[in-house]
């Protein structure tokens, strides 16, 4: 039996339900991290003992559970898109948003499908516009090929913020301050690929970046999508 099926219990002592519950978690995990998430502490901001909370999850892991689940209310489209491509690139960019409020999303994305109400609607917002173009394998890859993307893409940049505020550099504080150890690096000759990189490449902001790779991969799978069968 998952937590969406098994019933809450009864309120009393003092009122207390699931959606107080992952409200106060979520505002933990936004507040400092997954790692600030526990039982005790999700008692005390509830103002509650913890054995309360067992009545209501029985696990972690379930916590985090109805915390993405919630989270993908806010990845929902507001309205059902149309085509095929414009169903991922809505989901991609809802994602990445939904990741840059709640950066704690980042460390859970992947892995086993989520299968909450939330996600399970976003998941069927997702795939209907697909229904009819390929065979379901296709769709399927289609699918997993376009969330691999955006998935890595929102780590790299949820894991470039925590970098600068653990560091305290910005992007450009860092370069600055490794500037001289990559130019003596470049000046050997080793690496004349990277140093035209470094040279002459156009440095871009994350949103840019995301969508145009995002771009990148909805082409290749427009090619496969209009594929004729072998």
């Amino acid at each position: 039996m998952t937590v969406w099926d098994r019933p809450e219990p009864p309120t009393r002592p003092a009122p207390l339900d699931r959606e107080r519950i992952v409200a106060a978690a979520i505002a933990l995990a936004d507040e400092g991290g997954l790692e600030a998430v526990s039982l005790r502490k999700l008692a005390a901001r509830l103002d509650v003992g913890p054995m309360r909370l067992y009545g209501y999850i029985s696990t972690k892991e379930e916590l985090f559970d109805l915390m993405v689940d919630e989270v993908h209310a806010e990845i929902l489209p507001e309205r059902q898109p149309g085509h095929w491509r414009e169903a991922l690139r809505i989901h991609a960019h809802r994602t990445r948003q939904a990741a840059l409020r709640h950066e704690w999303l980042a460390d859970l994305l992947g892995g086993r499908p989520a299968l909450g109400p939330n996600a399970l609607a976003v998941t069927e917002a997702t795939l209907a516009p697909l229904d009819g173009l390929a065979d379901l394998d296709t769709v399927m890859r289609t699918v997993e090929t376009v969330s691999a993307y955006f998935t890595g893409a929102i780590r790299r940049e949820i894991a470039h913020l925590r970098a600068e505020r653990a560091t305290g550099l910005s992007d450009r504080d860092w370069q600055r301050a490794s500037g001289p150890h990559v130019s003596r690096m470049l000046a050997t000759g080793r690496f004349p690929m990277l140093a035209k990189v470094v040279h002459d490449g156009t440095e871009v902001d994350a949103e840019t970046s995301f969508a145009t790779g995002l771009d990148w991969v909805l082409d290749a799978v427009a090619a496969r999508l209009t594929r004729p069968p072998a």
